[in-house]
């Protein structure tokens, strides 16, 4: 019993963060948005994706990526628009974990992508898609996402949506 109100005192402390992302005017031909947070405790962020994952048995997305990376922010703005935000919402758990500069040695929360088999950040963002016990779906994937800025809306919003049955 102890343990339900736990997962539920997390779950309700979790709610809040997984609220909508401020989009900002698009760079290019798409909206863009600035999750990555330095400053927040990624390990219990994505420990709450991970049980609210868990507990609804939705799958969980960590978005390994910068504020300073364009392809990040591109990514988070399609996440945020509301045709994603409906569909992602549904379907998965987001955590968006701030990497820093991990290609100049200068990454933080590594740690997090080689728990789950990801062995270094090559590129920003690295999207891990997880399944509701935490196994990773797109090992293959994963990395192939420093170029999310330039990708059509339809194109990633099939990636994601092939995932998960309606």
């Amino acid at each position: 019993m102890a343990v339900h109100r736990i997962l539920a005192l997390l779950f309700a402390m979790a709610v809040p963060m997984a609220g909508a992302v401020p989009v900002q005017a698009a760079e290019a031909d798409h909206p863009e948005a600035r999750p990555y947070d330095e400053s927040r405790a990624a390990m219990v962020d994505v420990a709450l994706a991970l049980a609210r994952a868990a507990m609804s048995r939705k799958r969980a997305i960590l978005v390994m990526g910068a504020n300073w990376c364009h392809d990040s922010r591109g990514l988070a703005g399609w996440f945020a628009t509301p045709r994603f935000a409906e569909m992602l919402g549904s379907r998965y758990e987001i955590a968006y974990v701030d990497v820093g500069h991990p290609q100049e040695g200068e990454g933080r929360n590594i740690d997090i992508a080689q728990r789950f088999g990801i062995a270094e950040i090559v590129g920003t963002p690295t999207v891990l898609v997880l399944s509701p016990e935490g196994a990773l779906l797109n090992a293959e994937t994963a990395p192939t996402w420093r170029n999310a800025a330039s990708r059509s809306e339809d194109d990633i919003f099939g990636y994601f949506a092939a995932f998960t049955p309606e």
